[in-house]
């Protein structure tokens, strides 16, 4: 099973989006968590994770919410990011195959020009990340954020699309 984690500051409404998405991923039994690891909000932010269910770790970053999450798994997302149809099987099947960490492909629309891509700084979260929970406590260790545990690992691209959250 699979533990979700979402790091956010005042993100209520990007945060709605990304829950939505994973509904079907929570009824087909694959999502058995979802964590939001807040970093000091003063919106709503709390209260929209309350009323989804999801755990809120108030403290402790990224590292605390991967000690709290139960799956063996994690899927860390960007508040706004949306997983497209299909993400459900695709997850499941690189999760009981594989080991190493995962990423989504971006949705056709929500891809960006070559030049603008290789102008502007990527996110390392941009497209998701599949990894286990043992390798993520492990580099959360020197890691303050999902973004730091994301950037420069070596991934398997997932044949499941991701609409990118949109930058701040």
């Amino acid at each position: 099973m699979l533990s979700v984690l979402i790091q956010t500051l005042n993100d209520e409404e990007r945060l709605a989006r990304t829950l939505a998405s994973l509904i079907g991923g929570a009824v087909e039994g694959v999502v058995r968590d979802v964590v939001v690891c807040d970093t000091g909000s003063t919106d709503q932010t709390h209260r929209v994770a309350e009323h989804a269910g999801c755990l809120f770790v108030a403290s402790g970053g990224i590292a605390a919410g991967i000690r709290q999450a139960k799956g063996d798994w994690l899927l860390l997302l960007e508040p706004g990011a949306r997983l497209a149809e299909g993400w459900i099987d695709e997850v499941a099947a690189h999760t009981s195959r594989q080991t190493m960490p995962a990423r989504f492909s971006r949705a056709r629309g929500s891809r960006v020009p070559f030049l603008s891509r290789v102008f502007s700084g990527n996110r390392a979260l941009a497209e998701g990340l599949v990894i286990s929970k043992r390798q993520a406590a492990a580099l959360s260790k020197n890691a303050r954020s999902a973004e730091a545990i994301a950037r420069g690992l070596a991934t398997k691209r997932l044949d499941a699309e991701i609409w990118v959250a949109p930058t701040k």
